[in-house]
């Protein structure tokens, strides 16, 4: 079992920054080599947005490269995704996810998912 617990997230305008965290936790996380983020907005489905390796390769969606970065701390079982220059597209739910190696872009990937957090972005 994997616990995961977010942070972070809420309502910003267009153009600020925000950075949300989600700590793992669990006899099995070392188990998963893949930690990402996948977000949600209304009526529409579940799409990838970052995801980064236990050695730190990174992979991010078309639409947040080069705005949103996704970092891990192994010694805190942590991922970070600092996202920058935020508009009004980028409101969703955002959940972060564990998984395997395989298919780090997927959702059928991931076996462990947070319980989502909020981020609203006001035009």
């Amino acid at each position: 079992q994997v616990q995961l617990v977010e942070a972070g997230g809420g309502l910003v305008q267009t153009g600020d920054s925000l950075r949300l965290s989600c700590a793992a936790s669990g006899p099995t996380f070392s188990n998963y080599l893949i930690m990402g983020y996948f977000r949600q907005a209304p009526g529409k489905e579940r799409e990838f947005v970052a995801a980064v390796s236990r050695n730190s390769y990174t992979y991010y969606a078309d639409s947040v490269k080069d705005r949103f970065t996704i970092s891990r701390d192994n010694a805190k079982n942590t991922v970070y995704l600092q996202m920058n220059s935020l508009k009004p597209e980028d409101t969703a739910v955002y959940t972060c996810a564990v998984g395997s190696g395989i298919s780090p872009t997927e959702v059928g990937n991931y076996k462990y998912w947070g319980q989502g957090t909020q981020v609203t972005v006001s035009s």
